[in-house]
């Protein structure tokens, strides 16, 4: 008899700690069972990532044929809408000096629509509860020499600080270090807190566009996780959205970057050889495909990447609006049109790569071109827009203040 109570009593108590773990604690575990994929997921994604060739859409077809021909793109370009895609296509070289063909599924360098992604880590680990938007990067960082600089302002390009790219470069080229071997955000840290470099202007008094602010936001989530970036984004961003042949890869990490791809400088007789500048991740650093964009896009919508409310904040303008409808959120370049109408996108320009990566959130459309010859040719691509019935979106609509011309940042 005894035996029994003891037996009960003990259930009961288990019971009652299980029935007791606070709305928290649920909504985290429902969270990270959200994360999980199931074979289901798998065969959802092939259906949205067939495309058959022949009910391709002809008129996009003939627009590209002719930025080729024209124009000289050079690189994959796909546009999917309410779920389908309507036209892909990989069109030119992968390395012009070997030869190598463009494939469907090559991966390139995102170069800054990689801010995407990084801004997609800071709010799951905000969610989390283990960080929060208005965190000092003193907080993680205590020799940071800048005062004032939120992750928030970090996101928002309102941060003021100067642009580690052309400060790290210029000690390289002065102290005449290795220009082979990546530098890891780490020691771009280490630097900044060592030289002090003058910062570009106050915090939080203008919308500055640098490669700085996602850098320092790549560094925060090695801190705050205790992992490399690039593993943080695998867990739990690249396998939670099936994203297979996503990876981020920096020559802090690897002596060769394990892709076909090679980014062009303008013309094909410049090649652009990896340096040490490829080391930094978070502000560019991702390599992807096509489809892995899709799909970024699909479980961005879905919820299983982010809430509904960090969405909403991310995809909020945070800065004065040009012509009264471009603007950056956290991590998204931002058109708000009239009754809803919201697009955001990205553009990339690094090291022989170009791109533009734009999402119509309320038509359900996805663009995306992704170049390897910077020679200027997704600057024509508004008859495309128009045929999709979208915002025209040119360099002149989000270009920010602070950038050099002809920078590779964009």
């Amino acid at each position: 008899m005894k035996f029994r109570l003891l037996t009960i009593a003990l259930s009961l108590t288990i019971l009652s700690l299980s029935s007791c773990s606070s709305p928290q604690e649920q909504a985290k575990k429902a969270e990270a069972d959200k994360k999980i994929r199931v074979p289901e997921d798998d065969k959802a994604d092939s259906l949205l990532l067939a495309y058959d060739p022949s009910k391709g859409d002809k008129w996009i077809a003939g627009f590209v044929q002719n930025l080729h021909r024209k124009y000289g793109f050079n690189g994959n370009m796909l546009v999917a809408k309410d779920g389908k895609i309507i036209y892909e296509k990989a069109i030119g070289w992968a390395d012009y000096l070997h030869r190598d063909s463009l494939k469907i599924n090559s991966e390139f360098e995102l170069a800054s629509i990689t801010k995407t992604f990084t801004g997609v880590a800071i709010m799951q680990l905000v969610e989390a509860g283990k960080l929060k938007l208005t965190d000092d990067v003193k907080k993680y960082y205590p020799n940071f020499p800048y005062d004032g600089i939120t992750v928030e302002l970090l996101l928002s390009h309102r941060s003021g600080m100067m642009n580690y790219v052309y400060f790290i470069d210029d000690i390289w080229r002065k102290e005449k270090r290795g220009m082979k071997k990546g530098v890891s955000n780490q020691e771009v840290m280490q630097i900044i807190s060592d030289k002090k470099p003058n910062p570009y202007t106050q915090p939080n008094r203008l919308f500055h566009y640098n490669n700085s602010n996602f850098m320092v936001l790549a560094a925060i989530v090695e801190k705050v996780t205790g992992k490399r970036f690039s593993q943080y984004m695998m867990d739990n961003v690249f396998k939670p959205a099936g994203m297979k042949q996503t990876h981020v890869y920096s020559t802090a990490e690897y002596e060769k970057i394990p892709v076909d791809v090679v980014g062009h400088d303008r013309s094909w007789r410049y090649s652009v050889v990896q340096n040490f500048l490829d080391g930094p991740v978070g502000d560019k650093g991702i390599y992807s495909t096509l489809h892995d964009l899709v799909l970024f896009d699909k479980y961005l919508k879905n919820g299983r990447l982010l809430s509904d409310s960090s969405l909403d904040s991310a995809y909020k303008g945070r800065n004065k609006p040009v012509n009264g409808h471009f603007n950056y959120g956290y991590g998204w370049r931002i058109f708000d049109g009239d009754k809803g109408r919201k697009v955001v996108y990205h553009t990339g320009w690094w090291h022989g790569f170009r791109h533009i990566y734009v999402r119509d959130i309320q038509k359900d459309i996805v663009v995306i071109f992704l170049g390897n010859l910077t020679n200027g040719s997704l600057m024509h691509l508004d008859e495309l827009y128009k045929h999709l019935k979208m915002p025209v979106i040119r360099k002149g609509a989000h270009s920010g203040s602070g950038s050099r011309p002809g920078s590779d940042e964009d």
